[in-house]
């Protein structure tokens, strides 16, 4: 049950709170939101330990507790086991006349240094040595002239056995440098690795030191030591010799010793005494400092790496005033104090404080009863971070709970707004009322583009902030404002619009206002016309434009903003508007070049008769340039449209040849189109296309009846002679050539590949030229022009008043011609004769050809005697077994004769006897018919010599399904 004196004790602390922000949340977009949090900043408890008798001194690090009481012992705890605790009489190993000071306690909890001085003239001051495994204490013997008043501990050491090099500071000024270690073989004196005095403050006066601390900056041989005096803060920086991994702090003094005393920081002071205190971030390194003297807390930031002063260490320094005390109290300056990340703890005889590092406001007081004794000391754990008070009868652990609830509202009114967001948690409330504040602080100076970008981040209402901008004329600063606010912007595609509209609006009206006032080549036009595409660019306005487009596009048309337009649609790939734009206002040329560049077909097909009336060359030219990008065959229309007039006639008929000439169209559309504009316009132009087109009607890429009618209409007879000649329509094309030119009509004679219809059409030549004029020149010229037609054949086309003797040559050279024909027949009459009566010589002999057949002779096919068998005898001495020779033919044979064969066997096994001797129409048996017939079909040729073996020069000796049995029995 919690005693009346606690109660009093809990009542008696009181958490200031700190005064809300000056901000009116309304400025932000968040309601409902809690900004402070009532959980007490420090709480106090007191400890269940039962010392007996009055505290006198108190030292804590590691877990590790140890008292000094009143009569003359040491109460010694492990915090981690509260229940296990140890007294030890330490009176009994110091002289009788010393009297305790101090004691001291390393970061590990291991090295405890217990400091006496004399309480009179005849006796000497002792440093005891006392090690946490031991209950014996030990005297450091070469301390007996030196009063020690701190002591400086190494942080980096981390053996249990040894102190490592440490520092000692004396009553008179005195610095000492020194390596305690636990020899168990010494009973009543602490091993000492050396003792020397390395330094004197108070350069021969009696300064006494009140702090010491040294420590190494990470991952150097540097090392800053801080020293204190009731009076002046001495630093010393500067590297240490490093001996077996263990530094000569000594080396770091040589350089002091010869200049004058410059690096201290001096605080009038008529107090005795001083206090110093680090605080250690999560890595151990020192990262704050405070000095307590009588007219404050020197306070400030530590930068060990820092190369702008090497003999400083300071940082943001300053000195933080004490509270104002009640009326009552007569302390003005406390006893002690202990450092945390934001506050100094305070320690008074009746009570503790804590103050704010960066405002200096008061946030908590604690008042102790007088039951527990006046306060002798304030300490701090420097591993564990505990912090613990003590007075003559308790002992008081402080809880620090998130101390730093309140630093983003303070760095926010010291206008430190970065420190003020990293110290919020990541509240969002916190976030944007820091935001809003920082954005009307910039905007206030004048910053405020800088302004716009922190406005851009806030919950705030979105017209205020436009409005205000506006009202100030900061065009710039709106276009950031909204810039950032679009980035922001995800699904929201009302407000994604309405600004992607504004931001445009904004930017065409600057670069309007330049362009009127003449500074169109001026940086400052190009720096915004630049932004400005930049902006077009981003990924959201482009996804945006596909809506707005038709907007963006009439804002920029009102602004006259032609070359924007062409980049917005270029951006867009909606050149259809643009273009057409273009042609609207008559700027062709234009037009045509913003088609060029773009080289999109669809655009050229849908503009090309538009700028093909008004600008027929340069279209042409614009087309003849895109080449094969653009269908001859969807220019159509575009060319009907303005065929009309020669100009544009010569200019589609020049863009139609080059595309035929260059790549090859084949396109029938296209070629009759350039057809009927060659009947309409060219003749001679149709006459060398036809002639290049060829006389094959499968090669021409034109329609030959559309042609044929065409030209018929127009009259061109020599068209159509050309054109009737290619559908095989000989004789009107004969007939047409011949009103026209007998020469025409000549050339097309020769044109056919029947020598019939060659003649027939020469004669249809002769008997017009002849019933024309009777003209017997030219008649025989025709006979020498053509071979195929004779002085007969035209004979009958003269009249009848023309003599014979007008035809004497021709008729005599005709019958010459029959008398040599006449020749020649006689002599194939008379080879004939003779190859005849050589084969029936040859017939005859053959009959009388015999062969012999010896015993010894065998079948070519198995190799056994020939005479054991029916057997085959050819002219060429080969010798087939009749079996043998039908085996080897059958696979050989035509399917028919394959077919035939098997029948014939057939009948030569199931017929009787009877049957086969039947004699038959060829006056032979039947059986010498069959016999004669198989016959036929197997011994037609040799095997071996004939038509087959000659078929199957090609084929492998060894069939492919038999390598494998031909490979092993060659094996």
């Amino acid at each position: 049950m919690t005693s009346i004196f606690d109660q009093y004790e809990q009542a008696s602390q009181v958490s200031q709170r700190s005064v809300p922000a000056s901000e009116q949340m309304t400025s932000s977009g968040y309601i409902n939101m809690q900004l402070n949090d009532n959980t007490p900043m420090f709480s106090k408890q007191k400890m269940n330990f039962n010392p007996s008798d009055l505290i006198t001194h108190v030292a804590v690090s590691s877990d590790f507790l140890v008292l000094a009481m009143a009569n003359g012992k040491l109460f010694r705890l492990d915090l981690k086991m509260p229940d296990q605790h140890e007294e030890i009489q330490y009176t009994k190993f110091v002289q009788p006349n010393t009297k305790l000071t101090s004691i001291f306690l390393d970061p590990l909890g291991y090295h405890l240094l217990m400091a006496f001085t004399a309480r009179n003239k005849d006796g000497n001051p002792e440093l005891v040595y006392l090690h946490r495994k031991s209950s014996k204490l030990k005297t450091v013997t070469k301390s007996r002239n030196y009063e020690v008043t701190e002591v400086g501990w190494n942080y980096d050491n981390r053996s249990t056995v040894t102190t490592g090099p440490i520092l000692l500071g004396t009553s008179q000024g005195h610095i000492l440098e020194t390596e305690l270690e636990a020899d168990s073989d010494k009973m009543f004196t602490a091993s000492q690795q050396y003792w020397r005095q390395i330094f004197d403050i108070g350069k021969g006066t009696d300064t006494p030191i009140t702090g010491i601390q040294f420590h190494r900056v990470s991952n150097t041989s540097k090392y800053f030591i801080f020293v204190t005096t009731p009076t002046r803060l001495y630093q010393f920086i500067g590297h240490a010799m490093i001996t077996d991994d263990k530094p000569s702090l000594q080396s770091i003094f040589y350089s002091y010793l010869t200049t004058p005393e410059t690096g201290f920081q001096e605080i009038p002071s008529t107090l005795k005494y001083s206090k110093l205190q680090f605080y250690f971030d999560k890595t151990n390194t020192p990262k704050t400092f405070a000095w307590l003297t009588e007219p404050g807390i020197f306070y400030g930031q530590l930068d060990p790496t820092s190369q702008q002063n090497s003999n400083s260490l300071f940082t943001q320094s300053e000195l933080i005033n004490y509270p104002s005390d009640d009326a009552n109290s007569k302390e003005t300056t406390p006893i002690s104090f202990v450092l945390t990340e934001f506050h100094a703890v305070l320690m008074y005889s009746d009570r503790v404080k804590a103050v704010s590092l960066l405002n200096q406001d008061l946030v908590y007081e604690d008042k102790y009863s007088e039951v527990h004794g006046k306060l002798k000391n304030i300490v701090k754990d420097p591993i564990r971070r505990t912090i613990w008070a003590v007075t003559g009868n308790a002992v008081f652990r402080y809880k620090v709970s998130r101390e730093e609830r309140n630093v983003w509202r303070i760095y926010s009114d010291k206008e430190q707004f970065d420190l003020a967001k990293q110290y919020c948690q990541n509240n969002p409330a916190f976030i944007d009322i820091i935001n809003v504040k920082q954005a009307e602080l910039l905007f206030g100076k004048g910053d405020y583009d800088r302004s716009a970008e922190i406005y851009a981040e806030t919950q705030s209402s979105f017209e205020t902030v436009c409005l205000k901008f506006l009202e100030v004329e900061q065009v710039n600063a709106l276009k950031v404002y909204l810039g950032k606010r679009l980035d922001a912007l995800e699904d929201d595609k009302t407000l994604i619009s309405m600004i992607v509209i504004w931001m445009t609006e904004l930017y065409l009206s600057q670069l309007g206002t330049l362009r009127r006032k003449g500074n169109a080549d001026a940086q400052e036009y190009h720096q915004i016309q630049s932004d400005f595409e930049v902006f077009l660019l981003q990924p959201k306005v482009v996804k945006c434009m596909q809506h707005i487009k038709s907007v963006v596009y009439d804002l920029m048309s009102s602004h006259g903003d032609k070359q924007n337009l062409i980049k917005l649609t270029v951006i867009n790939e909606d050149y259809e508007n643009v273009v057409a734009q273009n042609i609207y206002k008559k700027s062709y040329t234009e037009a045509l070049n913003m088609l060029m560049s773009l080289k999109k077909s669809d655009l050229f097909y849908q503009f090309a008769p538009a700028l093909m009336e008004e600008m027929p060359k340069q279209t042409a030219n614009a087309l003849i340039d895109q080449g094969p990008l653009l269908s001859p065959s969807k220019l159509l229309p575009a060319f009907l449209s303005c065929e009309n007039d020669k100009a544009h006639v010569t200019e589609i008929i020049r863009y139609l040849e080059f595309m035929l000439q260059n790549f090859n169209v084949k396109d029938r559309a296209i070629h009759n189109y350039l057809l009927t504009l060659y009947v309409e316009h060219d003749h001679l132009a149709l006459m060398r296309y036809l002639v290049r087109q060829g006389q094959e009607l499968s090669m021409v890429n034109y329609d030959v009846h559309y042609a044929l009618r065409l030209c018929r209409e127009k009259g061109l007879s020599e068209a159509c002679v050309k054109l009737s000649a290619l559908l095989g329509l000989w004789e009107s094309a004969a007939e047409l050539a011949l009103d026209v030119d007998v020469a025409l009509a000549k050339g097309l004679a020769d044109l056919p590949d029947d020598p019939a219809l060659q003649r027939r059409l020469w004669l249809g030549i002769a008997e017009h030229v002849i019933t024309k004029n009777q003209d017997i020149k030219e008649a025989m010229s025709l006979l020498e022009e053509c071979p195929l037609i004779k002085i007969e054949d035209i004979l009958p086309f003269f009249s009848d008043v023309v003599t014979i003797n007008h035809f004497r040559e021709p008729i005599c050279q005709s019958l010459q011609e029959y008398n040599n024909q006449i020749e020649e027949l006689k002599a194939e009459m008379e080879d004939a004769t003779k190859s005849a009566e050589y084969v029936r010589n040859a017939i005859q002999s053959f009959r009388n050809r015999s062969v012999l057949v010896s015993v010894g002779d065998a079948c070519c096919l198995c190799d056994i005697a020939l005479l054991l068998r029916p057997f085959y005898l050819f002219p060429c001495a080969h010798r087939f077994h009749s079996d043998c020779l039908l085996a080897e033919m059958a696979p050989i044979l035509a399917p028919a004769r394959r077919n035939k064969l098997t029948d014939l066997q057939r009948q030569l096994a199931v017929l009787s006897n009877i049957e086969l001797s039947t004699v038959t129409s060829t006056g032979l048996p039947l059986r010498e018919v069959l016999k004669n017939e198989i016959d036929d079909i197997v011994a037609s040729e040799c095997v071996f010599c004939g038509e087959h073996m000659i078929a199957c020069i090609d084929k492998p000796f060894i069939a492919d399904e038999d390598w494998d049995r031909v490979m092993k029995e060659w094996e």
